[in-house]
């Protein structure tokens, strides 16, 4: 027995240290879990405690087998400790979260549903239903939950910080832009508080000041390369091409499987004309994502102003058959079909185009290579007529 009760106690010990806790559990946001160390010693005390009849009936057990990952084991031990205490409501909490991590938020809600009605006053469960309602897309209902957890912890980061990410997932841009600037006030040091504020900015047309956000969150965290791929996207956008070229490039040395951000390089160095570094990227990011159909598109073009039309008309093919929705390579195999005096295959092409997205007829009434075809077809439908 006393072994039991000091492995017990070393266990709390280890979650109190850990801020994971012994109690409530503290989990680290969104699937994090122990490490450095931490992590092992839990797995040596549960592995000691499995050993013994009761071991695994305590709180802590549970709990330790939420904070290395052992969602499952850890849900059980949480049920059977309600069965013989149906009001446990910390063990009622701790099983919403675990239920949270096995994603099944339908029952995580019912949990945290369960633990409010007894206690209301409880942010962190409604902070957490929260959670399980975005899990849900319910986004509305997930901020409710965090604005009441605000409204009894008016400093509860976390709260503060998932209602932001919501706001703007919902396209609420403005109040995600107020609320993350509440976060910031609460921690001036968060980068992706920056981060998340500069991309509503640029969601709301305010470029300059979703750059300075960018700018603010490579300050606080020069590897936060989410951060520094929306400051190039924006450079690009405003035709700050060598700025978008400088950050793509940290970009691709963070991240080197990015198959984006190759593919946004090569655009920009496409808009230099500078096809051949173009091609060099856009090849790298097919090679990483073999399914990409921009790429393809974007290839057939730089191969088509160096007037490498064939290679260009393999490109768009591709394009098309990787994504057989993708409007814009049929137009552009439609444009290049006219170029070559393929008629048949440039009204074919044009009318997928037009077929999949309405208006393309209209852009290839003002494109020099298409509206000749167009204004051919009009003639020859009145003289049948």
């Amino acid at each position: 027995m006393m072994e039991h009760q000091d492995l017990l106690q070393q266990l709390v010990q280890v979650l109190q240290d850990s801020s994971i806790g012994a109690s409530f559990i503290n989990p680290p946001p969104r699937g994090g879990r122990l490490t450095g160390g931490a992590d092992e010693n839990v797995e040596r005390i549960l592995e000691s405690l499995r050993g013994i009849p009761t071991g695994r009936r305590h709180l802590a057990y549970g709990n330790g087998c939420f904070a290395i990952g052992c969602y499952s084991e850890a849900a059980a031990v949480y049920l059977e400790l309600l069965v013989e205490e149906p009001g446990n409501h910390v063990a009622r909490f701790n099983l919403g979260l675990a239920y949270s991590r096995l994603k099944r938020p339908e029952d995580a809600v019912k949990e945290f549903s369960q633990v409010l009605e007894a206690e209301s006053g409880l942010a962190q469960a409604y902070y957490q239903r929260g959670n399980a309602y975005d899990d849900l897309t319910e986004p509305e209902i997930a901020i409710g939950d965090y604005e009441t957890a605000i409204s009894l912890d008016p400093d509860y980061l976390r709260a503060h910080y998932n209602r932001g990410i919501v706001l703007a997932k919902v396209g609420r841009h403005q109040e995600a832009v107020d609320q993350f600037g509440k976060v910031i006030g609460l921690r001036p040091d968060l980068a992706n508080a920056y981060l998340n504020r500069g991309a509503s900015q640029d969601e709301l047309g305010r470029h300059e000041q979703g750059i300075a956000d960018y700018t603010e969150a490579l300050r606080l965290d020069p590897d936060n390369v989410n951060a520094r791929f929306n400051r190039a996207r924006t450079y690009y956008y405003l035709d700050r091409v060598d700025d978008a070229i400088e950050d793509y490039t940290e970009v691709v040395r963070l991240r080197p499987d990015d198959a984006e951000a190759f593919n946004n390089r090569g655009l920009a160095f496409d808009s230099l004309q500078d096809y051949q570094r173009a091609l060099e990227d856009y090849r790298v990011a097919a090679s990483l994502q073999p399914d990409f159909a921009e790429v393809f598109n974007n290839r057939g073009a730089a191969l088509e102003a160096m007037g490498e039309n064939e290679a260009a008309m393999t490109e768009y093919i591709a394009a098309a058959k990787a994504a057989p929705d993708f409007a814009v390579a049929y137009f552009n195999a439609a444009r290049l079909c006219s170029k070559l005096g393929d008629l048949e295959q440039c009204l074919k092409n044009l009318q997928v185009a037009e077929n999949l997205e309405p208006g393309w007829r209209e852009e290839a009434a003002e494109d020099e290579h298409l509206s000749w075809v167009l204004e051919m077809v009009e003639l020859k439908e009145k003289k049948n007529q």
